[in-house]
């Protein structure tokens, strides 16, 4: 079975509170874009094969890959229910540290390829369940559809925001941003007028009343990428902005974008552009 994990970006991100967990309360908008890697989970053939097996093609893994994302999936569904032997492998087109919650798309796609390869019958409400002890935003892309995410990204719910028709540009430098370094900066507080309100209103009046709180900081640790968001809007963006805690941008553009240009204008960046 092969299926193709999407990509999703940050519509605003507003830092609203710390927790006395010490996570924070966030208030973000989802949205899923069609950016992809491929998946694939076959049941194992020999019956003496290990429970799962994992590669992992495009892509270097930091660490073992036991702790990759979709291993998690399986392990976490694997401790209640039972499971075939698998062999699973990913092909990553989706940049890591990006912003765009690809490892969490393998993992939740994982979680429902497995429920339907093993017929567990699970609820996507029981998957979401599974999904958010495996990444804070990991629940989101179990139903895949744009939604306002409060709590730490995984309270979701529906959000009439659609951006069919218009297209998306993607730009991702090569500069990795920790999560400490992203809330280095951040004062969290309650946004004047409520995020969910501004991103149901037309797309030409989030420029100026959308914002990312993780910006501030990256910028001033990072002045280059200002320059990537100001030279979106230069291109003709409608709005643009960095995707959660970075480090890539996307401008949302009325008129389709030559792949090409966008490119020469962002040498040496991922870049990916898409009408949606």
């Amino acid at each position: 079975m092969v299926t193709f994990p999407n990509a999703k970006i940050n519509l605003g991100l507003d830092v609203v509170s710390k927790r006395p967990d010490g996570y924070h309360n966030l208030e973000t908008v989802f949205y899923p874009i069609p950016l992809e890697d491929v998946l694939e989970i076959t049941p194992a053939e020999d019956a003496d094969a290990p429970d799962y097996t994992f590669t992992m093609y495009n892509a270097v893994f930091e660490g073992d890959n036991n702790d990759n994302l979709v291993v998690k999936a399986y392990k976490i569904l694997a401790a209640d229910h039972k499971l075939p032997k698998v062999q699973m492998a990913l092909y990553k087109n989706i940049p890591t540290g990006a912003g765009l919650g690809g490892g969490s798309a393998d993992a939740a796609f994982a979680l429902k390829m497995l429920n339907e390869i093993a017929s567990l019958g699970l609820s996507d409400d029981k998957l979401e369940e599974y999904a958010a002890r495996i990444g804070a935003d990991c629940a989101f892309f179990i139903r895949n559809t744009p939604a306002y995410a409060t709590g730490i990204g995984n309270i979701l719910s529906p959000t009439p925001c659609n951006l069919k028709g218009y297209t998306l540009v993607l730009v991702k430098p090569d500069i990795h941003i920790s999560t400490k370094e992203a809330y280095s900066l951040v004062r969290p507080a309650a946004p004047e007028t409520p995020l969910t309100e501004i991103a149901a209103g037309p797309v030409n009046e989030w420029k100026g009343r959308m914002k990312n709180d993780f910006e501030k900081s990256v910028f001033a640790a990072h002045p280059s990428m200002e320059k990537i968001k100001d030279k979106l809007y230069s291109m003709g963006a409608i709005y643009a902005s960095m995707s959660g805690s970075g480090s890539s941008f996307f401008g949302i553009f009325g008129q389709e974008q030559d792949i090409e240009k966008v490119k020469e204008l962002f040498p040496g960046m991922f870049c990916w552009s898409k009408r949606l």
